[in-house]
């Protein structure tokens, strides 16, 4: 369903499944077993400031007390688990550390500013939960992850691969009176951790004797195994059917979308379209008996120059090296298009 930030599970990401198991069993269990422990699970920012409760800014900014708000953000953590793997888990780690700080502050500043500007009192209604950080990773989300279309509604709309990951993060956003509050300031922070102002992510980051002792005690415990690569197609003798089946449609589906640049190419050349220049083979399809294979292969030209950079942003997507070269050949190292048809194949 959430295809936009690649597949291989949770491979490569053992922080986001932290993010993913702790808080959620935490919260079934305080929703279920221990319904009269959740009081100290509150975001109250009067008590903090009236009463000094500090440590209400740490566990009412953990623990989601609503599991719709459990859900949502999970679901939104699994999805922004590619950032994990592109930055590594001690970059990934500071940036979650900085937006919870940064967000805490700017919660504080928030609710002064709707106090004395409408009188309504939002300090203690404020939702609990990892919730600013969810809303900070919008952020290099929306700079970072190419957008690439899907489908096309209503003239001008359009569904891409990332619609559905603001239709969920706008679900997150509406499900509390006050939860904008907190969204606002997740972004807020994300914005100033992104862009680096005042340098705060070299204030607000994990140590490295720090990262090296959760790498050595944590990671075993949540790291995930590498999938293997015939589990996302099939199994048994039906695995090569379905290869050359989502071959044959993407070579089709690619032709379409490059039928204006072949018309314009033969406009300048003058002459006939050379379709093997323009659509090279995607893969050796293996177990199709070829009569004149060997033959076929020293006429085929040879295989087109990909960039580095392009399969190092397709691998980081959670695709392997092999398809993203391809798929790169297939489209004239066109990213957008070789994402595009990687995500739905």
């Amino acid at each position: 369903m959430f295809t936009s930030t690649g597949s291989s599970g949770l491979y490569k990401a053992p922080l986001s499944k932290s993010l993913l198991l702790v808080p959620s069993a935490l919260s079934l269990l305080l929703a279920l077993l221990l319904p009269h422990c959740q009081r100290f699970f509150v975001y109250d920012l009067q008590s903090v400031k009236d009463d000094f409760q500090i440590w209400r800014l740490i566990c009412g900014r953990i623990i989601c007390l609503d599991l719709k708000d459990t859900f949502c953000s999970s679901l939104l953590i699994y999805n922004f688990r590619i950032f994990e793997r592109r930055y590594g888990s001690r970059k990934f780690a500071s940036f979650l550390l900085g937006s919870w700080v940064l967000s805490a502050l700017v919660d504080f500043i928030l609710v002064e500013a709707v106090w004395y500007s409408f009188g309504i009192t939002a300090s203690r209604n404020l939702p609990s939960g990892f919730l600013a950080p969810v809303f900070a990773l919008f952020v290099p989300f929306y700079c970072s992850i190419p957008r690439v279309q899907v489908a096309q509604i209503l003239g001008p709309l359009s569904i891409t691969n990332k619609t559905l990951i603001y239709i969920l993060g706008l679900q997150l956003f509406t499900s509390g009176s006050y939860i904008w509050i907190v969204a606002i300031s997740g972004l807020i922070s994300g914005v100033c951790y992104h862009s680096k102002v005042l340098q705060i992510h070299q204030v607000l980051c994990i140590p490295n004797w720090m990262a090296k002792f959760f790498s050595w005690t944590l990671e075993p415990i949540f790291s995930s195994s590498e999938p293997t690569t015939e589990a996302r197609i099939g199994m048994g003798a039906t695995v090569d059917i379905q290869r050359q089946q989502r071959m044959e449609l993407l070579d089709r589906q690619l032709m379409l979308s490059q039928f204006a640049q072949a018309r314009r190419q033969r406009q300048q050349q003058g002459g006939m379209i050379n379709w093997n220049r323009l659509f090279p083979p995607l893969r050796q399809r293996q177990n199709i008996n070829y009569q004149d294979g060997r033959r076929s292969e020293q006429q085929a030209s040879p295989p087109l120059e990909v960039s580095e950079e392009q399969v190092a942003r397709l691998m980081e997507m959670g695709f392997s090296r092999g398809d993203a070269l391809e798929a790169l050949r297939a489209s004239n190292n066109d990213l957008n298009v070789a994402t595009n048809f990687l995500l739905q194949h």
